[in-house]
């Protein structure tokens, strides 16, 4: 079972979002009969089977094992993944477009951007997964309290061009003497945290996420790096890092 499963099909998408099927999905964390999983959630054995039919064929539940029981075969199942995301691939249509209307100061653009980190990083575990490589990625969440706006506008100031800084320093891309090397994107969000009402202090929310590339993007557009600013980097208050190793 994965930790998180990124579904991609609108099929699988719709299959689901009904609330009787995620009960079902939540439920089959923990491997089950469809008899035992009808007392767990308190439906009829019949409407289950139903549901959990169409689970299976979309790919969110799968068989464990077959028993014996009496003159019947027993089907063990379980989820396939302990959490599930829903793609924007899953609706191409009107899935969000960050080469669209880019702007740094733009929720908007922020949820597009992140709805292509749902969609890229989904793709790449799911290649991954299939073969049996780690893939690699890197994540800071942190949160940190800025007294003004004064100090949030230095603070991003000052993390552009760091950032822009490091990319000069590494970049393969730019060097005549790199050869090969992997395509990475990396991906910076500032925002306000979410405050019960009523809270003093106003925190905001800084996200960091590197993985390689699915695709290069050429037409996409660059981030611009403010000039004459200060150049001492601020680092996060007690950041959380994950990263996985090397895709081998």
């Amino acid at each position: 079972m994965l930790d998180v499963a990124v579904i991609t099909d609108a099929g699988a998408a719709e299959a689901s979002l009904g609330p009787i099927r995620s009960r079902i999905l939540a439920a089959l964390g923990e491997e089950a009969s469809a008899t035992t999983l009808a007392d767990r959630i308190g439906l009829p054995r019949q409407k289950v089977n139903y549901h959990l039919r169409e689970l299976e064929r979309h790919g969110l539940v799968e068989l464990v094992e077959e028993r014996r029981k009496g003159n019947m075969t027993e089907r063990i199942m379980r989820a396939t993944a302990a959490s599930y995301v829903i793609s924007p691939s899953a609706l191409p249509e009107v899935a969000p477009d960050p080469r669209r209307g880019a702007d740094q100061r733009s929720a908007f653009w922020m949820l597009a951007v992140a709805a292509r980190l749902v969609q890229d990083v989904g793709t790449l575990i799911t290649r991954a997964t299939a073969a049996r490589k780690p893939l690699a990625t890197f994540t800071i969440d942190s949160r940190l309290t800025f007294a003004t706006a004064a100090d949030r506008a230095s603070f991003v100031a000052e993390l552009s061009l760091s950032v822009a800084r490091l990319a000069d320093r590494y970049d393969a891309a730019g060097r005549a003497d790199a050869t090969g090397g992997r395509e990475h994107r990396l991906v910076l969000a500032l925002h306000p945290a979410i405050t019960t009402e009523g809270t003093a202090r106003h925190e905001r929310t800084v996200a960091a996420s590197t993985a390689p590339a699915v695709s290069p993007r050429a037409d996409e557009p660059t981030v611009s790096t403010p000039e004459s600013l200060p150049t001492t980097p601020l680092a996060p208050k007690t950041p959380t890092t994950s990263t996985t190793p090397e895709e081998h």
